[in-house]
């Protein structure tokens, strides 16, 4: 079924107007993104000051600031030189994505972050399986250095992964 021409013209209108916005704010055309109606079209600050900051070829940068549920804040930012990752050794870092492909190591971060740290407490959670099944998990999560520790029968992600965590998750969306 074809969308209402109202819905169509609007949705033209919306388009226009962040285009000219963009022009306005001096984005060149790759720095442009269609925006939500009402958004700040200062929405590249973090590109602009990457690039003034780091010439070309330029860098790879993510940063977060994440309050947590239980309320620890943890700022973080990396960043490598353009060539560095491009001249890296990909399949080096297979294992530490592959810890990430299952939906219930995922699931296992997830509540982690959410403040169940024990196996006991994730034991509770539908669909993770036994709890020699999630010890499965937690160990291969553990060794690929996106769970540690803290106190025995403790798990976490160490603050240097929270924000990593978070940045793939956020570059997967579609």
């Amino acid at each position: 079924m074809e969308e209402p021409v109202d819905n169509r013209l609007a949705d033209l209108e919306r388009r226009v107007a962040a285009l000219e916005s963009a022009e306005s704010a001096g984005l060149r055309p790759q720095e442009r993104q269609v925006l939500p109606q009402g958004a700040d079209p200062e929405v590249f600050f973090a590109l602009r000051g990457l690039k003034e900051r780091i010439p070309a070829p330029g860098a790879v940068l993510y940063t977060g600031s994440v309050t947590l549920p239980d309320e620890r804040t943890i700022d973080w930012q990396f960043g490598r030189p353009t060539p560095e990752v491009l001249e890296a050794d990909w399949a080096s870092r297979a294992s530490a994505l592959a810890a990430l492909g299952h939906p219930v190591r995922l699931t296992l971060l997830r509540e982690i972050l959410h403040g169940r740290t024990t196996v006991s407490a994730l034991s509770e959670v539908e669909g993770l399986g036994t709890s020699g099944q999630i010890y499965h998990h937690l160990r291969q999560l553990t060794a690929e250095g996106w769970l540690h520790t803290p106190s025995r029968g403790v798990f976490a992600v160490p603050p240097t992964r929270v924000v990593a965590l978070l940045a793939i998750l956020v570059a997967l969306e579609r």
